[in-house]
């Protein structure tokens, strides 16, 4: 059974939302860690999750994700997201996201919901016919689009930085770097690779995914999944797939120098940023480096500007920097370092809202 009050302050969530439509079929949560900075933004996933507590447990970590990465991105927003339990190639409908949409709208601006695993920008525009709080619409409907394109751009940045860090150079010209998942973030991740003079392996479940690669950059290398990209010979390796791939046995196989993706909890359990950290391995907090696709989300709230959004998301490189320099100054791992810059902001910024404004 998941804790949905969790074991410790940081865990605790606001709110648990269960969604049921008989007719649609709809079955999703939507979990709030917390609103300190703002309402709550974060991605729905569409998803055929094992077992409701097996999306109840990812949701919950999500979420507390977002309101981590949404305050280390600099935005007034707090921590949310949601999850849509079943096949999206097979039960999603007009008649389900609408539903679904009529869910969001009942929590009154509390949480903003966007793209993520399994929704694209046109479902955001369904789900957009029932609630006015939905971002990541389509350009057509004046909103940022494709999230994926600054979400690889932000993750290009951490990898610039940790480059830095290791190598001394914020290039990745000659580098070997494995891209597990190339999906909506990884393929774009790969041409700016390429475009750095990268050299680039990947892998990926779907072999569609990995044909579109390979017809746009033929010399791109291929192994079979991820236990033997982790075992190759790569400096950087970027988990851009689902969540958890880093778990101990993982972390013995792996070779690279830097560990940098889009991909959300990529660490399966407390603890392993400290065997990443014993090994040697710079280990770029996931929801510092992948906070590009929401802050281009996010800049559709106030009308939105591609320009001002992917200037924003250049600022990733820096605040990876600063992490790893706390971390080193701090004698911590970069995620503890990265956790508490983010606890900062939320408690510095949060308590403001005590001060009466009046009705």
């Amino acid at each position: 059974m998941t804790d949905v009050f969790g074991t410790s302050h940081k865990d605790v969530h606001e709110q648990v939302v269960f969604c049921a439509d008989e007719q649609s079929g709809l079955r999703a949560i939507i979990a709030i860690h917390n609103t300190a900075l703002g309402p709550a933004l974060g991605g729905t996933r569409f998803y055929p999750y094992e077992s409701e507590s097996a999306a109840l447990a990812d949701v919950l970590n999500l979420a507390k994700g977002m309101a981590y990465k949404n305050a280390l991105a600099g935005l007034d927003l707090g921590g949310g997201k949601a999850v849509i339990i079943g096949d999206p190639a097979r039960d999603k409908s007009e008649a389900l996201l609408r539903a679904y949409g009529r869910f969001v709208q009942s929590l009154g601006g509390r949480y903003i919901t966007a793209c993520d695993v399994g929704t694209y920008s046109e479902d955001m525009d369904i789900i957009a016919r029932e609630s006015r709080f939905v971002t990541g619409r389509t350009r057509e409907h004046g909103g940022a689009g494709d999230s994926s394109i600054l979400t690889a751009f932000g993750v290009f940045q951490g990898m610039r930085a940790s480059a830095e860090r290791v190598y001394g150079t914020p290039s990745l010209h000659g580098r070997r770097v494995g891209v597990e998942g190339v999906g909506k973030v990884g393929h774009r991740l790969v041409e700016l690779l390429r475009e750095d003079g990268a050299e680039v392996v990947i892998c990926d479940v779907d072999p569609k995914a990995i044909d579109r690669v390979r017809q746009r950059r033929p010399e791109v290398d291929v192994v079979a999944g991820a236990a033997e990209l982790m075992a190759s010979d790569i400096d950087v390796f970027a988990p851009c797939a689902l969540g958890g791939v880093l778990d101990d046995d993982a972390v013995t196989r792996l070779r690279a120098k830097i560990v940098c993706g889009a991909a959300n909890n990529q660490l399966a359990h407390p603890g392993v940023e400290k065997q990443l950290a014993e090994r040697g391995i710079l280990y770029a907090p996931d929801y510092v480096v992948n906070s590009g696709g929401v802050i281009q989300v996010a800049d559709e709230i106030e009308g939105f500007d591609m320009e001002r959004a992917r200037s924003k998301a250049t600022q990733i490189y820096d605040t990876t920097l600063k992490i790893f320099r706390i971390a080193a100054d701090e004698g911590v791992p970069p995620a503890v370092a990265a956790d508490r810059l983010a606890e900062r902001r939320m408690s510095e910024v949060g308590r403001i809202r005590a001060v009466w404004l009046g009705s």
